[in-house]
């Protein structure tokens, strides 16, 4: 076996390497280098960043798509569509439903990590800020960085463990580090303070002389924190061996332990089924008028009702003009009102519906994004669907019609708008309804006996 392949087959985790080394530096900084207070807490705040930062990295390249509700304004339009930008030479990408979380997730983390700083870093005193502190904690952040570095690259990427995470689920675990940090910086506070005889009760904190805590305190701190460290990793085999013995009391079998019973990710989505495009490039296509594509529909308008509290709030700033007869200004901050809200909702609607077309044999209607190039939905035989017109005053001018699928099997509802040949769509799922019905009698039907 070759020696990279071998590294691929090797049980022991680097995520559970990486906690060791995360728990040993520090443990060592205390022992040897005689570490205060003030310096724990510290070099656990830049490893916090380090944490926040290769969260961030893994979010980036995550392999699964993100979790939206089809329903949503704009993101929900990402789910039919897993696009993603391919990296050169490397067979990574990043995926179009990954930028939305990513460009949440950096201020946020950056906020929280910056806040977790100011109450726990802050609460031991002015001595955290220290030259020979700051130092130790950068020396110490460069190793764990190396350290954390080395499993995102050796168990994310080249075990390609990317393709079992969404954007979401690489950065929910960083989430457990900033409260177990916070804890632990909020319990050194709270020993000084108790160790302290110095500190009257009506002082801050930040009074307090962060040396003071004692060597086996911190070494207790430390272990700790390493414990909640290492739950974190054996997380889904705690649950798995809480579920067995749970069901071990319910049943009276014997549980099962967590070395053979089946783990599962409690943190990794439902596999996503890849949408079914196999329509012939010979298949009748039939395309939206450019106005059709252009002009969202009346039940698209009604779509998303918050999006007109928006115009609303704007129309309503104007009205403070009109107590000083300023009618031109009132009647622009209108105008302003109803394009904004009419703008906001036609991004959705050509996000959606301005690049699809619709291929139809006899056996399947195909939803085809041209812009991403790839099927958004399939109806084949035996798929569950009603399907209905719905006409409007711009369908009348355009000579068109929306046809609406409900599909009970998915819980899903399919607007095709502004088809402008309507009847071809609905023959096809007509004769696909009555297909599905004789199917399914014919599964119900009881056999006969010889």
């Amino acid at each position: 076996m070759a020696p990279l392949e071998r590294l691929r087959t090797i049980d022991a985790t680097p995520e559970l390497f990486a906690v060791i080394v995360s728990g040993l530096l520090p443990l060592v900084g205390v022992l040897l280098l005689e570490w205060n207070a003030a310096t724990l807490v510290t070099v656990y705040w830049f490893e916090l960043a380090v944490m926040c930062f290769w969260a961030l990295v893994r979010a980036l390249f995550a392999g699964r798509p993100s979790e939206f509700d089809p329903e949503m304004y704009l993101l929900g339009a990402l789910v039919d569509r897993p696009v993603s930008v391919p990296i050169p030479r490397t067979g990574f990408g990043i995926r179009l439903s990954t930028l939305p979380i990513f460009a949440m997730a950096v201020p946020i983390l950056s906020l929280i990590w910056f806040a977790t700083g100011a109450v726990t870093v802050g609460l031991v005193g002015g001595h955290a800020l220290e030259s020979s502190a700051i130092e130790t904690g950068v020396l110490a952040a460069g190793v764990l960085f190396l350290t954390e570095g080395s499993r995102t690259g050796l168990e994310y990427f080249y075990r390609q463990g990317y393709r079992e995470h969404s954007a979401q689920t690489a950065v929910r675990g960083v989430i457990w580090r900033i409260g177990v940090l916070f804890i632990v910086g909020l319990c050194i506070a709270v020993l000084a303070v108790g160790a302290d005889p110095t500190v009257a009760s009506d002082e801050s904190i930040a009074a307090v002389d962060p040396t003071i805590v004692g060597l086996p305190l911190l070494i207790g701190i430390v272990l700790v924190k390493s414990g909640f460290d290492l739950a974190d990793v054996y997380r889904d085999r705690l649950v798995a061996l809480e579920e067995s013995i749970g069901e071990h009391f319910d049943s009276g079998h014997d549980p099962a332990t967590p070395g053979n019973t089946p783990t599962t990710h409690k943190h990794a989505p439902a596999t996503t089924e890849p949408i079914d495009g196999s329509v012939p490039d010979t298949a009748k296509r039939v395309r939206p008028p450019v106005g059709g594509r252009l002009l969202a529909t009346r039940a698209h308008l009604k779509r998303y009702p918050n999006l007109w509290f928006v115009g609303v709030f704007i129309a309503a700033g104007g009205l403070l003009f009109a107590f000083d007869g300023a009618w031109s200004i009132v009647a622009g901050f209108g105008v302003v009102a109803i394009a904004v809200t009419a703008l906001s909702i036609h991004l959705d609607y050509w996000l959606r519906y301005a690049f699809v077309e619709y291929r139809i044999d006899d056996d399947a209607i195909v939803g085809y994004d041209r812009l991403f190039r790839q099927p958004v939905w399939h109806i084949g035989t035996g798929d569950q669907h009603t399907a209905r017109i719905e006409r409007d005053w711009i369908d009348g001018r355009l000579e068109t019609a929306t046809v609406v699928v409900e599909r009970p099997d998915t819980g899903r509802t399919l607007w095709l708008p502004r088809v402008g040949d309507p009847a071809a769509i609905l023959e096809v799922l007509d004769r696909q309804s009555h297909e599905s019905t004789r199917t399914k009698s014919d599964r119900s039907r009881p056999s006969k006996g010889p």
